[in-house]
């Protein structure tokens, strides 16, 4: 396990006990494992949105004419207004 052998992981652990003390251990433990699970849960959660959005998504090949439509004002910069820069009231 990552070129680490059975004394070195005794003696990893035997520096933890001696700095964090036996009834610290087990804290730092209980929080490590729900640290874990909640990455766990929240990757799942993001692989589930993403399988989601693909399952919803629109062939590349076919448009919505109402969609794709470029109309004036509508975010696309397409627009042939010009506004003042600076003018707030706009």
């Amino acid at each position: 396990m990552f070129g680490i052998g059975g004394q070195e992981l005794l003696f990893i652990f035997l520096i933890v006990l001696l700095i964090f003390g036996g009834t610290k251990i087990p804290e730092i433990a209980r929080g490590l494992g729900k640290g874990i699970r909640e990455f766990k849960k929240a990757k799942d959660g993001m692989e589930e949105d993403l399988e989601q959005e693909s399952k919803t998504e629109k062939p590349a090949g076919k448009s919505d004419a109402k969609t794709s439509a470029a109309a004036p004002g509508n975010g696309t910069g397409n627009s042939t207004e010009k506004k003042p820069l600076g003018n707030k009231d706009n």
